[in-house]
């Protein structure tokens, strides 16, 4: 069986992310598409 460890993103790491999304420059897919990460995730980061 193998593990999967999970990533850990520090806080200022999402603030980040998620204001760029917030000022439209890129949606939401294209970040998460530039960071390897789901979309959704951004969604809650900006929540």
């Amino acid at each position: 069986m193998s593990t999967v460890r999970r990533r850990c993103f520090s806080a200022e790491f999402k603030a980040k992310i998620a204001l760029e999304a917030i000022r439209g420059e890129q949606t939401s897919a294209e970040l998460a598409s530039r960071y390897e990460f789901r979309p959704s995730m951004i969604s809650n980061w900006k929540r």
